[in-house]
């Protein structure tokens, strides 16, 4: 028994990793359909949506499989409700990229507003702290997690310059508000993102040591 239950990890621990892999592709798509005015690559993000909610639910129904079945103690446990926890902030992420998608599909219609210079450098370090996120729960890594914690504040900051440029777009030209409101969500959207990335290293810290850090500022 204990054997198929380690057999039963691994093979969570592996949906787990092609559910990230995948977060991190759409990510990916996402971007390149906002720089490169891609409609068919946004559509295909979208689409890619429901691949990533039926991880979800395989995860979740594994893990409760064997929450009910073994009963697991200690380290066992810490991973098992971690990993039910961090499939859901992954398929939040993806949600999040499916409406960043839709919105490119919409500014795809007009003319584009501007330059896209800060969207890209917050999408960018948004994904990084994604993949130092899954990479730190592959590695038990609590050191690389705390570094994603306090990466956030970058991209919060991306988001309030990229709010007040938008802002005085809008201000100049009422032609453009609603081109900047779209750029305004995809900004907050990637917030969002990075928001879930934290949540996730939080629960690395949780999982490695045993520490809730939630709701706590992490040193610099």
């Amino acid at each position: 028994m204990e054997r198929y239950f380690d057999v039963e990890l691994n093979e969570i621990k592996k949906k787990l990793l092609l559910m990230g892999g995948s977060v991190e592709s759409q990510l990916q798509d996402v971007l390149q359909a906002l720089t490169e005015r891609n409609v068919d690559l946004a559509i295909r993000v979208v689409e890619n949506d429901l691949m990533i909610n039926m991880l979800d639910l395989e995860i979740d129904e594994a893990c409760l499989r064997l929450l009910a079945l073994y009963h697991p103690r200690a380290g066992d446990l810490r991973f098992i409700t971690t990993t039910m926890k961090i499939s859901t902030e992954l398929e939040r992420m993806s949600d999040l990229a499916e409406n960043i998608a839709e919105r490119v599909i919409e500014l795809n219609e007009e003319p584009q507003l501007k330059p896209y210079i800060d969207i890209p450098r917050m999408a960018e370090w948004t994904s990084r702290m994604v993949k130092e996120c899954l990479d730190a729960f592959v590695n038990r890594d609590a050191e690389l997690a705390l570094k994603v914690c306090r990466d956030d504040g970058f991209v919060d900051g991306l988001t309030e310059q990229l709010f007040r440029e938008l802002v005085s777009f809008m201000l100049e030209d009422s032609r453009t508000i609603a081109r900047a409101t779209r750029l305004t969500f995809i900004g907050k959207y990637y917030e969002r993102i990075a928001d879930h990335a934290t949540n996730i290293a939080e629960l690395v810290v949780y999982m490695v040591e045993g520490k809730i850090i939630r709701h706590v500022t992490v040193q610099k």
